[in-house]
């Protein structure tokens, strides 16, 4: 008897994991998949999915801590993915919903195999794990996909160097140093921002150009102090490819670690264009044709959709090839903020947040000349990753204006 009652307060326990898991996955914005696949017992408790045909989120309720491994990025119309450290207690299957078709879930030994069947081709957005809190007690391991327009294709390999599409010239990366001179940045137990993302931004230059795939120059090479609106401007009239900004974060918490990427807000793109349009030559510096403002205005904003979009697109690519080298990333990685040096409306641009200085791992890791250097690599490859997609490709304002009589 004593052994019965166990083992159905044991299926209390599950149930109630599962009903919070499910009430989190709601309150979060995303409607809960069709069904919930559990096991009885053991590591990965379930599979649940949210979304829609455009956007589809994936969710492992997980028992403990494991690590995610993608062995088919879902290009060819399947996601597989590996996850050390935990297994099902049994096969589990379950139907889909939005770009999922349907799913299975089999135990490896001390492993997972997750393989999802999709709709057609998609793009992994993002992948991270969530610990427990805000009501739910264990683990999350989340995969966001979304449908890319494109036929399944066999997948490819993961991109190990860039195949820059032939142009007149290599693409111009301009890396800017966070801070500098009178203004110090945010302070660890031993180092200043200033200092580590002067190290980071010159350890990134050197890994640039000996790939003599790029062209690159540094908004500050010193410990000097250099505007905010100046290192956008440095961008702008270098005709750069990329801007990437170089930043160290900082919190009252010392336990709160990880990178994170921001790209332009709505209301930054708003501000950028009521300053920019705040000057009688703007529609020269953008070279658009100077007739009729009304026209110019329409340029300038497609001119600035398509370089959020490419920013987007740039950080997408950066918070896959950080999480590849196993680099902490923040639970809520890609964000969005009016700062002042993603104002450019014709230059793709990211501030990278590598880390927290206020975290004694990350100061560590930051100051780390090797840890950084294998930072600064992933940062490569993403680059990397950005060109060969086409990051290079004309702006829609350019091609618009060079079609004008």
């Amino acid at each position: 008897m004593k052994g019965l009652l166990q083992k159905f307060g044991a299926m209390v326990r599950r149930r109630r994991v599962a009903l919070a898991a499910t009430l989190a996955f709601v309150v979060a914005g995303v409607t809960a998949g069709q069904g919930l696949a559990s096991g009885a017992a053991g590591d990965v408790l379930a599979l649940r999915l949210g979304g829609d045909a455009q956007r589809t989120r994936i969710v492992l309720d997980l028992d403990r801590r494991a690590e995610g491994r993608v062995v088919e990025d879902g290009r060819g119309g399947r996601l597989v993915l590996y996850l050390s450290g935990v297994a099902p207690p049994a096969r589990i299957d379950g139907r889909g919903r939005g770009l999922v078709r349907g799913y299975s879930v089999t135990g490896r030994g001390a492993s997972a195999r997750v393989e999802v069947a999709l709709t057609g081709a998609v793009e992994v957005e993002r992948r991270f794990l969530l610990p427990p809190g805000d009501g739910v007690a264990h683990y999350r391991y989340v995969i966001d996909v979304r449908a890319d327009g494109r036929p399944a294709v066999a997948a490819a390999p993961p991109v190990r160097a860039a195949r820059v599409p032939a142009r007149a010239e290599r693409p111009l990366v301009v890396i800017d140093a966070g801070h500098g001179g009178r203004d110090p940045g945010a302070l660890g137990a031993v180092a200043r921002e200033a200092d580590v993302t002067l190290a980071a931004a010159r350890e990134l230059a050197q890994i640039l150009e000996r790939s003599g795939r790029y062209r690159v120059r540094l908004t500050r090479s010193d410990n000097t102090y250099v505007d905010l609106y100046r290192r956008v401007a440095i961008a702008r009239h270098a005709d750069a490819d990329l801007f990437i900004s170089l930043h160290a974060d900082a919190g009252s918490d010392p336990a709160t670690r990880g990178a994170s990427v921001y790209t332009l807000s709505e209301q930054g793109a708003g501000r950028a264009v009521r300053e920019f349009t705040g000057r009688d030559d703007w529609h020269r510096d953008l070279h658009l044709p100077g007739r009729d403002p009304s026209v110019d205005r329409i340029l300038l904003d497609i001119t600035q959709r398509a370089t959020q979009n490419r920013s987007a697109r740039f950080a997408r690519s950066l918070l896959g090839e950080i999480e590849r080298v196993d680099h902490p990333l923040l639970r809520r990685s890609h964000r969005d903020a009016g700062l002042a040096v993603l104002l450019a409306p014709d230059v793709p641009a990211v501030l990278l947040e590598m880390g927290f200085i206020t975290n004694p791992e990350d100061e560590r890791a930051l100051n780390d000349p090797r840890q950084r250097r294998r930072l600064m690599e992933a940062v490569s490859r993403g680059i990397d990753r950005f060109f060969a997609g086409g990051g290079d490709i004309q702006l829609a304002a350019n091609a618009a204006t060079a079609g004008s009589p």
